[in-house]
């Protein structure tokens, strides 16, 4: 990695991670505010089967790749400073902790004490070959993803996170184009041929209670479990493919200052989602698509919000916590 890697940013990883948190909104916001279960033959129940073949399962997934990613450049690039990388990591997950903790009082299902856990896990993995980061957590990444065990599909993909780090993946795009479109293409195929399996058992009929319902939708939410990784990794190629396109790349840029924000934007969402269920009265009474209505507005706020804030600062608010609680020196906020 010569001296521009080890200051530049690298925008597609923003670009992601803008992506993956514009999913995750759309399934967190369900037990947040008690979402109705809808009735059948409704449009609710056409955008819950909507949610849980593209969405559930699919952009948590890419988040936690990301994760690996960015664990494997933080320690590299702090190390290349003179700095102990793996102090300044050991810090970073334990601050990470500590706002998990203080998120899951409000959101059972947040994801940072996880991360900050899976982070410690897979730390021996930094200087473990990149072949074997590779192998190892491809196969175990197969292994709980067909026992549909999605926590612990969490340390799999932080693994190939860290291989894709090691291979320089991202920096090296430029130079793979062929291989990330093949790639992409064969993503495709599997996940038309998973999705197709998993609509097969898709439920139809709603909180009836009955036996056989429940093991139809069991079936139908493990499939979609089981298949996440590969239709993740299609949307991840096919995101890439549209960014070598400089008209999409600048119709999507409010997409790159919403990854850069992404630890501000995790949490804000909880936060905006908490303040509308209060202030509205939305909790027990909103419907699947008025949920999605209420994303479309979060969205709004976040991404001006975002855009403007960064053309001032260079990190989001808890950004620059987060780094100030992790070097114990405050970081220059303002834009010159």
């Amino acid at each position: 990695m010569d001296t521009k890697e080890l200051t530049e940013r690298i925008d597609i990883l923003d670009y992601l991670r803008g992506f993956a948190l514009l999913g995750i909104i759309l399934v967190n916001i369900l037990p947040l505010l008690s979402v109705r279960l809808p009735t059948s033959e409704t449009s609710d129940a056409a955008y819950l089967r909507f949610l849980y073949l593209f969405v559930e399962g699919r952009f948590y997934t890419i988040f936690t790749f990301l994760f690996g990613v960015g664990f494997y450049i933080f320690i590299t690039r702090a190390s290349m400073k003179g700095c102990n990388g793996y102090v300044l990591f050991l810090r970073r997950i334990f601050v990470l902790f500590l706002m998990g903790i203080i998120h899951v009082q409000f959101h059972q299902g947040e994801a940072l004490t996880v991360y900050a856990i899976g982070g410690l896990i897979i730390l021996p993995f930094y200087r473990a070959n990149r072949v074997v980061n590779l192998v190892f957590g491809t196969a175990m990444l197969l292994v709980l993803a067909f026992f549909a065990e999605k926590m612990f599909m969490v340390v799999p993909l932080m693994l190939l996170g860290i291989a894709a780090g090691q291979y320089r993946l991202f920096e090296r795009l430029s130079e793979h184009w062929k291989q990330v479109a093949l790639f992409t293409g064969i993503m495709f195929f599997l996940t038309i041929g998973g999705l197709i399996y998993q609509y097969q058992h898709a439920p139809f009929f709603f909180g009836d209670g009955s036996e056989e319902n429940l093991i139809h939708t069991q079936r139908f939410l493990h499939i979609g479990i089981m298949i996440g990784p590969v239709v993740s990794a299609f949307y991840v190629g096919v995101l890439i493919l549209l960014l070598k396109i400089p008209i999409v790349r600048k119709v999507l840029s409010p997409l790159k200052s919403y990854g850069r924000m992404a630890l501000t934007n995790y949490l804000t969402q909880t936060l905006l989602i908490l303040a509308a269920g209060r202030l509205l009265h939305l909790a027990h009474h909103l419907t699947y698509i008025q949920s999605l209505y209420l994303c479309v507005a979060i969205y709004v706020i976040q991404l001006c919000f975002s855009a403007i804030w960064l053309r001032y600062f260079k990190y989001g608010p808890l950004e620059w916590t987060w780094r100030l609680l992790t070097y114990l020196e405050i970081p220059p906020m303002r834009r010159r």
